[in-house]
This record gives structure tokens, C-alpha cells and sequence, in this order.
């Protein structure tokens, strides 16, 4: 099957791709797929009946069943949609099963061309203690720690111990499996340990089948640091600079920005060449994230690389003028990359901040309910990724990120003053969202000072977030009157009536200056 005129003389051309995920993602990937004069087809479930993603790709297929492992996660039911609609490619965003081995192993088994690294690349990386044995092989600095003997299972409290010494406190307890937080637990002192890793091995056999923690050392006042790799099948790779991820609740991110607003030059170039042989050392293919901590003495350690691409990709793309999709489905068509090291410069600073439909008053708990207003904030160097639009609801069967609000500008300064900006004007009515923490984040003197270590929100909120009081009031009426103006002059045009159209951005900043 053929390509497009660009895809001429590809290895592996591709025409069509059926994208194995759904929502921001799923939409953020038909676009590149638009540009590149490429087919796609997207895949919904019952729940996502109607959904943005499924609009936007050119082909949809409806599969059947009640939960993830009949829908977005049965891969011989994604496999007969794309036998179905021919494609003759498979992209698997992230999550899901973008990190399956037995997924990229099936899509090449069927015939199908697989827009990821190998299955062996996925696996090595994907169990920590193996990705570990790998980097100290290629010389990539990491974190201090201890694996725990298996063999003896009578012995483990004894290892455990001796581990747990040799490796000093506080430490950290990891799954070898999985991410997010899950499986891991930090110990501050011996009386908890016992009791802190039988909670994170029953954690990670729960959630990802596999009970395995090794100890690691607990770098406090660390910072997030993660360098975008680029490699292709001939042998070429690339970095596009780091990306600071460090403001997080529970493991999850909440902004990241690019660059690090810390890196000197040499640390930057010294990182990104550790990234380059942590891909190499792997015979990695296409986009992948190598994760560091950057620790108080500017010294960096490996913490882990993702196989697949990054939630937070649009600010390298900002930054590098790289579409990395683009280079995804390039790489894995067998075309090598169209750029060297010395090709690639940072370009202004890129902000990113995840809208999630959550309480942040309330421990961060998700919420539901309807998009009843959803008007993003326009305007210059302003990007907003997403799957959801006016009408939609935020309910508990997926992730409560509704979108990711993207920034660029000329420097780090200007993208701050940017960004809180863009929090402010982003119109959000019908469910709790985490916009009003996002914008004070973006005022707070730490945040501007490059303060940004891990512990970022336990420090600077450490009894928790809440409003302030004097400002939701007045809002939250305002609010409430100005949708009820807007759904008025809805109906009023709907039914063929006059009047001048009514513009929530322009009241609502009218009402607070």
C-alpha cells in the first residue's frame, strides 16, 4: 500500500493510521496525521459515543463491552478495526497499552506497522531494575541503591535490612514494575520499613502483577528533570533538551516547562548526551523520555525512561520547532531523522499546565460534571491540546485531565506572564476544575525564582490549597449571572431573535478588572 509523495522510497510506508487511544491525545495525533496527507481512524467506546476523538479522525469503530479490557485495552479488537478499515498503522499514544510489549509484538505480528520502539526496548526499560542494570552498562549515572534477592524468599526480611543500611536513610521503596507513584513508599526511619515495603510490594502486585521493590536512595529537595530523545532505525539519535517536571501531586505532574530554569549549559549538554546512550544502549526507536532527578549538588541520576510519548511533548515541541509525531511516523516508515544534534536549538521558553477537573480544596479528589461553558483563552504563543469542547461532561470512567494549556514565548518571564494570563481568561463553568490553583501557582514568588523541587506543593501549601474566600464569592456569582446571560442570548438567536452577541471573556473580565 502506498504513502504520500514525502513517505516516496520509505522502507515501511504507511497511509493510514487507526490511533489506539483516545481523547487529547487521539485528537493531538489525527492532526499531525492531517498534515501528512495520512488516513486515520479512531476507536470509542460506549462511553466516548460522540466524543471529540472520534469526530475528528476521518474513520471511527465502535468497539462493544462495559470496561477497559473490552474497549481501549482488548488488542484483538483494535487489531480487527484496523484489519477492518485498512490501516496499515498503529499508534498508541500514551497509557493504555503504548508501554505493552505483547501490543507491539501483535501489530508487527499482524502485518501491521508499529509507530513505537521494539518490544524488547519496552521491556528492558519498562522494569526499573532492569533499566537500571542497562545504564550503569552505558555509563548513565543513577540513583544510589539495592535489588533484593529473590532466591531466599525466608531471607527477605534480612536482606531488606542490610539493603536498607548499605543504602542510608531516608530512602525509597520502588516496584520494579509500572509508574505513577504506585508501589512506592518513602522511609525515613528503621521502624517503618518493614511495614512501608510490604505495603509497596501488595501495592504493585496489585496494580501491575508483578510484587518486586528494590531500595533506592531518597533524594529530598530534588528536582524532575527529563531529556526528549529522538532516534531512528538507522543508527542516528538526537536529544531535544530537558523538560522540568517537578511541580507534582502524588507522583502526577501538574506544570512543566522547558528548559529547566537551573541547567547551565555544561549540565545541559552532559544530560542530554547520558539520554542519547541511555536510548543507544537499548536500540531504541522513535520518541522516548529519559527521566532524571537533579539533586541539591547538581549532580544527576537516572530515574527511568518512557517508552512512548510524553503527556507533557508540546513544550519540546515548542521550544525545538520538532513535531515529534511527526518524527514518530517518520522513523517507524524506516526514514531516517532529517536533522543532527547541531540542527536543533533552544527557542524561547515553553509552559505547560494540565486542567484537570478536580478539587483542589479538597485533597486534589476528581470531579464530575457538565462542560457547561468551556472558552479557552486565544491569543499569541497559546496551544491548548485536548479532547473534551462545551457540552461534554468530566465523568470517573477516564482520567480527570480535560486539557493542557500550553505557553511560548521569548523567555521565562514572558511565558509566566503569559500563562497567568491564559489561566485567567480560560472560561470554565459546570465543574470544578484546578484552574484557580494553576493561576496563584503561576503568581507565587517561588515559582518565579525557579524554586521548583518536588517538594514544591508540600512546602509552599503544606496545610493544603483553598481559595481565598474573598475572591470565589464575587466570582462564583458573576460567574453563575454571566452564564445565564450567555444561555439566554443562545436561545434568543436560536429562535431567530436580534440583539448584540454576548461575549463571556469580555464580561467576566469586565466584571474583575
Amino acid at each position: 500500500m502506498g504513502g504520500p509523495d514525502w513517505m516516496e522510497g520509505a522502507p515501511h510506508p504507511i497511509s493510514k493510521i487507526l490511533v489506539a487511544n483516545r481523547g487529547e491525545i487521539a485528537c493531538r495525533i489525527f492532526r499531525s496525521c492531517a498534515e501528512l496527507g495520512l488516513g486515520s481512524v479512531a476507536i470509542f467506546s460506549e462511553a466516548d459515543r460522540g466524543s471529540l476523538h472520534q469526530q475528528t479522525a476521518d474513520e471511527s469503530v465502535f468497539l462493544p463491552g462495559d470496561n477497559l479490557s473490552e474497549t481501549y485495552l482488548n488488542i484483538e479488537a483494535i487489531l480487527a478495526a484496523a484489519e477492518e478499515t485498512g490501516a496499515d498503522a498503529i499508534h498508541p499514544g500514551y497509557g493504555f497499552l503504548s508501554e505493552r510489549s505483547s501490543f507491539a509484538n501483535a501489530v508487527k505480528a499482524a502485518g501491521l506497522v508499529w509507530i513505537g520502539p521494539s518490544a524488547r526496548a519496552i521491556d528492558e526499560m519498562g522494569d526499573k531494575i532492569s533499566a537500571r542494570r542497562a545504564m550503569i552498562t552505558a555509563g548513565v549515572p543513577v540513583i544510589p541503591g539495592e535489588e533484593l534477592s529473590l532466591e531466599n524468599p525466608g531471607d527477605m526480611v534480612d536482606d531488606l535490612v542490610r539493603a536498607a543500611t548499605r543504602v542510608g536513610y531516608p530512602l525509597l521503596l520502588k516496584a520494579s514494575a509500572g509508574g505513577g507513584g504506585k508501589g512506592m513508599r518513602m522511609v525515613h526511619e528503621p521502624r517503618n520499613l518493614q511495614r512501608e515495603y510490604a505495603a509497596a510490594s501488595r501495592e504493585a502486585a496489585t496494580s501491575f502483577g508483578d510484587g518486586t521493590v528494590y531500595v533506592e536512595r531518597l533524594l529530598e529537595k530534588s528536582r524532575h528533570v527529563e531529556v526528549q530523545v529522538l532516534t531512528d532505525t538507522l543508527g542516528n539519535a538526537v536529544h531535544l533538551f530537558e523538560r522540568e517536571c517537578s511541580i507534582q501531586r502524588r507522583h502526577q505532574k501538574v506544570v512543566e516547562e522547558a528548559p529547566s530554569p537551573v541547567l547551565d549549559e555544561i549540565t545541559r549538554e552532559q544530560m542530554g548526551s547520558a539520554a542519547v546512550n541511555a536510548a543507544k544502549a537499548v536500540d531504541y526507536e522513535g520518541a522516548g523520555t529519559v527521566e532524571f532527578l537533579l539533586a541539591e549538588d547538581g549532580e544527576f541520576h537516572f530515574l527511568e525512561m518512557n517508552t512512548r510519548l510524553q503527556v507533557e511533548h508540546p513544550i519540546t515541541e515548542c521550544i525545538s520547532g520538532v513535531d515529534l509525531v511527526v518524527e514518530q511516523i517518520r522513523v517507524a516508515a524506516g526514514l531516517p531523522l532529517p536533522f543532527t544534534q547541531s540542527d536543533i536549538a533552544i527557542r524561547g521558553h515553553a509552559i505547560e499546565v494540565r486542567i484537570y477537573a478536580e478539587d483542589p480544596a479538597n485533597n486534589f479528589l476528581p470531579a464530575i460534571g457538565p462542560l457547561a461553558m468551556f472558552r479557552p483563552p486565544t491569543g499569541p504563543g497559546i496551544r491548548l491540546d485536548t479532547g473534551v469542547r462545551e457540552g461534554d461532561s468530566a465523568s470517573i470512567d477516564f482520567d480527570p485531565m480535560l486539557a493542557k494549556l500550553v505557553v511560548h514565548a521569548p523567555d521565562r518571564n514572558a511565558a509566566i506572564r503569559r500563562m497567568k494570563r491564559a489561566c485567567e481568561d480560560f472560561v470554565l463553568l459546570g465543574v470544578t476544575t484546578n484552574l484557580g490553583f494553576l493561576c496563584e501557582i503561576m503568581g507565587h514568588s517561588a515559582y518565579h525564582a525557579g524554586e521548583t523541587t518536588t517538594d514544591f506543593i508540600e512546602v509552599n501549601w503544606p496545610e493544603g490549597w483553598s481559595p481565598k474566600t474573598s475572591d470565589v464569592a464575587p466570582f462564583a456569582a458573576a460567574a453563575s449571572e454571566h452564564y445565564g446571560l450567555y444561555r439566554e442570548a443562545t436561545i434568543i438567536e436560536k429562535e431567530g431573535g436580534r440583539g448584540s452577541p454576548y461575549n463571556p471573556f469580555l464580561s467576566l473580565r469586565r466584571s474583575f478588572p
